[in-house]
Protein backbone atom coordinates (compact mmCIF):
# COMPACT_ATOMS: atom_id res chain seq x y z
CA UNK A 1 0.00 0.00 0.00
CA UNK A 2 1.44 3.35 -1.04
CA UNK A 3 -1.07 5.49 0.82
CA UNK A 4 -0.40 8.13 3.42
CA UNK A 5 -2.35 9.38 6.42
CA UNK A 6 -1.70 12.84 7.85
CA UNK A 7 -2.41 13.14 11.58
CA UNK A 8 -2.15 16.33 13.62
CA UNK A 9 -1.70 16.15 17.37
CA UNK A 10 0.05 12.84 16.75
CA UNK A 11 2.61 12.98 19.54
CA UNK A 12 0.43 11.81 22.42
CA UNK A 13 -2.95 10.41 23.38
CA UNK A 14 -5.59 9.66 20.78
CA UNK A 15 -3.48 10.92 17.89
CA UNK A 16 -0.59 8.65 18.79
CA UNK A 17 -2.92 5.67 19.12
CA UNK A 18 -4.50 6.44 15.74
CA UNK A 19 -1.06 6.60 14.14
CA UNK A 20 -0.19 3.15 15.45
CA UNK A 21 -3.53 1.69 14.33
CA UNK A 22 -3.10 3.02 10.80
CA UNK A 23 0.50 1.80 10.70
CA UNK A 24 -0.80 -1.66 11.59
CA UNK A 25 -3.10 -1.40 8.55
CA UNK A 26 -0.13 -0.60 6.31
CA UNK A 27 -0.54 3.16 5.95
CA UNK A 28 2.51 5.37 5.70
CA UNK A 29 2.29 8.26 8.12
CA UNK A 30 2.78 12.01 8.15
CA UNK A 31 2.91 13.00 11.80
CA UNK A 32 2.40 16.56 13.03
CA UNK A 33 2.70 17.82 16.61
CA UNK A 34 4.42 20.48 18.70
CA UNK A 35 6.91 18.16 20.40
CA UNK A 36 9.79 17.02 18.24
CA UNK A 37 10.85 14.55 20.94
CA UNK A 38 7.46 12.83 20.91
CA UNK A 39 7.43 12.67 17.12
CA UNK A 40 10.99 11.35 16.90
CA UNK A 41 10.19 8.51 19.30
CA UNK A 42 6.87 7.65 17.65
CA UNK A 43 8.34 7.73 14.14
CA UNK A 44 11.18 5.41 15.13
CA UNK A 45 8.78 2.99 16.86
CA UNK A 46 6.44 2.85 13.87
CA UNK A 47 9.23 2.32 11.35
CA UNK A 48 10.68 -0.51 13.45
CA UNK A 49 7.46 -2.25 14.44
CA UNK A 50 5.35 -1.89 11.28
CA UNK A 51 7.83 -1.36 8.44
CA UNK A 52 6.02 1.67 7.01
CA UNK A 53 7.24 5.20 6.41
CA UNK A 54 6.70 7.75 9.16
CA UNK A 55 7.78 11.29 8.36
CA UNK A 56 7.11 14.08 10.83
CA UNK A 57 6.96 17.84 11.23
CA UNK A 58 7.20 19.55 14.62
CA UNK A 59 5.13 22.72 14.44
CA UNK A 60 2.84 24.80 16.66
CA UNK A 61 -0.54 25.01 14.96
CA UNK A 62 -1.50 28.01 17.10
CA UNK A 63 0.86 30.12 14.94
CA UNK A 64 -0.71 32.00 12.06
CA UNK A 65 0.20 30.33 8.78
CA UNK A 66 1.14 27.00 10.38
CA UNK A 67 -1.46 25.04 8.41
CA UNK A 68 -0.05 26.31 5.12
CA UNK A 69 3.46 25.31 6.25
CA UNK A 70 2.14 21.80 6.94
CA UNK A 71 0.61 21.69 3.48
CA UNK A 72 3.81 22.93 1.83
CA UNK A 73 5.80 20.29 3.73
CA UNK A 74 3.52 17.50 2.51
CA UNK A 75 3.55 18.92 -1.01
CA UNK A 76 7.36 18.84 -0.99
CA UNK A 77 7.25 15.10 -0.17
CA UNK A 78 5.08 14.42 -3.23
CA UNK A 79 3.17 11.53 -1.67
CA UNK A 80 -0.46 10.33 -2.12
CA UNK A 81 -2.49 11.39 0.93
CA UNK A 82 -5.79 9.56 1.38
CA UNK A 83 -6.52 10.29 5.05
CA UNK A 84 -6.52 13.60 6.93
CA UNK A 85 -7.07 13.40 10.70
CA UNK A 86 -7.44 16.79 12.37
CA UNK A 87 -6.80 15.72 15.94
CA UNK A 88 -4.76 18.62 17.36
CA UNK A 89 -6.64 20.48 20.07
CA UNK A 90 -6.19 22.67 23.12
CA UNK A 91 -8.34 23.30 26.19
CA UNK A 92 -8.38 25.88 28.98
CA UNK A 93 -10.39 25.74 32.19
CA UNK A 94 -11.64 28.84 33.98
CA UNK A 95 -14.00 31.78 33.64
CA UNK A 96 -13.66 33.41 30.23
CA UNK A 97 -12.85 36.91 31.54
CA UNK A 98 -10.19 35.59 33.93
CA UNK A 99 -8.20 33.59 31.39
CA UNK A 100 -5.54 35.15 29.20
CA UNK A 101 -7.17 36.36 26.01
CA UNK A 102 -4.13 35.64 23.83
CA UNK A 103 -4.04 32.05 25.09
CA UNK A 104 -7.74 31.66 24.36
CA UNK A 105 -7.42 33.01 20.83
CA UNK A 106 -4.48 30.62 20.36
CA UNK A 107 -6.79 27.80 21.38
CA UNK A 108 -9.32 28.99 18.80
CA UNK A 109 -6.57 29.06 16.19
CA UNK A 110 -5.66 25.40 16.83
CA UNK A 111 -9.14 24.00 17.39
CA UNK A 112 -10.92 25.82 14.55
CA UNK A 113 -8.75 27.81 12.16
CA UNK A 114 -5.92 25.33 11.62
CA UNK A 115 -8.42 22.48 11.22
CA UNK A 116 -10.41 24.51 8.70
CA UNK A 117 -7.34 25.58 6.74
CA UNK A 118 -5.91 22.06 6.60
CA UNK A 119 -9.24 20.74 5.34
CA UNK A 120 -9.31 23.44 2.65
CA UNK A 121 -5.74 22.83 1.48
CA UNK A 122 -5.97 19.03 1.42
CA UNK A 123 -9.40 18.51 -0.17
CA UNK A 124 -7.96 18.81 -3.72
CA UNK A 125 -5.22 16.34 -2.76
CA UNK A 126 -7.67 13.89 -1.24
CA UNK A 127 -9.95 14.09 -4.27
CA UNK A 128 -7.19 12.53 -6.35
CA UNK A 129 -7.65 9.26 -4.48
CA UNK A 130 -10.28 6.66 -5.33
CA UNK A 131 -11.36 6.70 -1.68
CA UNK A 132 -10.31 9.28 0.91
CA UNK A 133 -11.28 10.29 4.43
CA UNK A 134 -11.32 13.35 6.67
CA UNK A 135 -11.72 12.70 10.39
CA UNK A 136 -12.15 15.79 12.55
CA UNK A 137 -11.84 15.31 16.30
CA UNK A 138 -14.38 17.25 18.33
CA UNK A 139 -15.73 16.39 21.80
CA UNK A 140 -18.96 15.64 23.62
CA UNK A 141 -18.55 19.26 24.77
CA UNK A 142 -19.79 20.15 21.28
CA UNK A 143 -23.35 19.27 22.25
CA UNK A 144 -23.83 21.99 24.87
CA UNK A 145 -22.41 25.21 26.26
CA UNK A 146 -20.02 24.52 29.15
CA UNK A 147 -19.40 27.32 31.68
CA UNK A 148 -15.67 27.51 32.61
CA UNK A 149 -14.92 25.74 29.33
CA UNK A 150 -16.76 28.35 27.28
CA UNK A 151 -14.32 28.81 24.41
CA UNK A 152 -13.26 25.17 24.28
CA UNK A 153 -16.85 23.92 24.03
CA UNK A 154 -17.67 26.58 21.44
CA UNK A 155 -14.71 25.55 19.27
CA UNK A 156 -15.79 21.92 19.44
CA UNK A 157 -19.34 22.86 18.47
CA UNK A 158 -17.80 24.58 15.45
CA UNK A 159 -15.86 21.42 14.54
CA UNK A 160 -18.99 19.28 14.66
CA UNK A 161 -21.12 21.72 12.65
CA UNK A 162 -18.37 22.32 10.10
CA UNK A 163 -17.76 18.59 9.69
CA UNK A 164 -21.41 17.81 9.02
CA UNK A 165 -21.73 20.62 6.47
CA UNK A 166 -18.49 19.62 4.75
CA UNK A 167 -19.63 15.99 4.68
CA UNK A 168 -22.75 17.02 2.77
CA UNK A 169 -20.84 19.24 0.37
CA UNK A 170 -18.46 16.37 -0.45
CA UNK A 171 -21.05 13.57 -0.55
CA UNK A 172 -20.70 13.12 -4.32
CA UNK A 173 -16.89 13.01 -4.21
CA UNK A 174 -14.43 10.33 -3.13
CA UNK A 175 -14.02 11.98 0.30
CA UNK A 176 -15.98 10.77 3.34
CA UNK A 177 -16.04 13.22 6.27
CA UNK A 178 -16.55 12.04 9.85
CA UNK A 179 -16.45 13.72 13.24
CA UNK A 180 -15.22 11.96 16.38
CA UNK A 181 -16.72 13.28 19.61
CA UNK A 182 -15.02 11.62 22.59
CA UNK A 183 -15.86 12.29 26.20
CA UNK A 184 -13.30 12.27 29.04
CA UNK A 185 -10.25 10.32 27.88
CA UNK A 186 -7.19 9.14 29.78
CA UNK A 187 -4.68 11.50 28.16
CA UNK A 188 -2.61 14.51 29.25
CA UNK A 189 -5.33 16.85 27.93
CA UNK A 190 -6.86 17.64 31.34
CA UNK A 191 -3.46 18.47 32.82
CA UNK A 192 -2.59 20.79 29.93
CA UNK A 193 -5.98 22.47 30.28
CA UNK A 194 -5.32 23.16 33.96
CA UNK A 195 -8.02 20.74 35.12
CA UNK A 196 -6.00 18.71 37.63
CA UNK A 197 -8.57 19.58 40.30
CA UNK A 198 -11.13 17.53 38.37
CA UNK A 199 -8.87 14.51 37.91
CA UNK A 200 -10.73 12.37 40.45
CA UNK A 201 -14.09 13.09 38.81
CA UNK A 202 -12.75 12.51 35.30
CA UNK A 203 -11.12 9.22 36.30
CA UNK A 204 -14.57 7.74 36.98
CA UNK A 205 -15.63 8.29 33.37
CA UNK A 206 -12.37 8.20 31.41
CA UNK A 207 -11.98 5.96 28.40
CA UNK A 208 -8.56 4.76 27.29
CA UNK A 209 -6.97 6.62 24.38
CA UNK A 210 -6.41 3.33 22.52
CA UNK A 211 -10.09 2.46 22.81
CA UNK A 212 -11.26 5.88 21.60
CA UNK A 213 -8.80 5.79 18.71
CA UNK A 214 -9.96 2.33 17.62
CA UNK A 215 -13.61 3.41 17.64
CA UNK A 216 -12.72 6.57 15.75
CA UNK A 217 -10.75 4.79 13.03
CA UNK A 218 -13.44 2.13 12.62
CA UNK A 219 -16.14 4.78 12.37
CA UNK A 220 -14.10 6.74 9.83
CA UNK A 221 -13.66 3.71 7.56
CA UNK A 222 -17.38 2.98 7.95
CA UNK A 223 -18.08 6.57 6.83
CA UNK A 224 -20.09 7.47 9.93
CA UNK A 225 -21.08 11.13 10.24
CA UNK A 226 -20.72 11.36 14.01
CA UNK A 227 -18.77 8.96 16.19
CA UNK A 228 -19.41 9.13 19.94
CA UNK A 229 -17.38 6.47 21.78
CA UNK A 230 -18.85 4.83 24.87
CA UNK A 231 -22.40 4.30 26.13
CA UNK A 232 -22.28 7.05 28.77
CA UNK A 233 -20.96 9.55 26.24
CA UNK A 234 -23.73 8.64 23.78
CA UNK A 235 -26.24 9.08 26.60
CA UNK A 236 -24.87 12.48 27.64
CA UNK A 237 -24.80 13.71 24.03
CA UNK A 238 -28.41 12.63 23.53
CA UNK A 239 -29.46 14.23 26.81
CA UNK A 240 -27.76 17.49 25.90
CA UNK A 241 -29.45 17.52 22.52
CA UNK A 242 -32.97 16.88 23.79
CA UNK A 243 -33.00 18.63 27.20
CA UNK A 244 -33.60 22.34 27.91
CA UNK A 245 -30.37 24.26 27.37
CA UNK A 246 -30.69 26.11 30.67
CA UNK A 247 -30.87 22.80 32.55
CA UNK A 248 -27.84 21.35 30.78
CA UNK A 249 -25.85 24.53 31.45
CA UNK A 250 -26.62 24.32 35.17
CA UNK A 251 -25.54 20.68 35.23
CA UNK A 252 -22.28 21.27 33.36
CA UNK A 253 -21.55 24.36 35.42
CA UNK A 254 -21.82 22.21 38.54
CA UNK A 255 -19.57 19.50 37.10
CA UNK A 256 -16.88 21.89 35.91
CA UNK A 257 -17.09 24.49 38.68
CA UNK A 258 -13.80 26.36 38.87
Amino acid sequence: MDQYALITGAGKGIGRSMAILLAQKGYNLLLVSRSENDLTALSAQIKTDYKVKADFLAIDLSEIGAALRVFDWVKSLNVPVSILINNAGLGMWGNFNKLDVAAQTGMMQVNMNALTELSYYFIPVLKLQQQAFILNVSSTAAYQAVPTLAIYAATKAFVLSFSRALRYELKDTSIAVSCLCPGPTDTSFAHRAGMDALAELAAKFNMKADEVAAIGIKGMFNKKAEIVPGFLNKLSAAAATHSPKSLIERVTAGLYKH
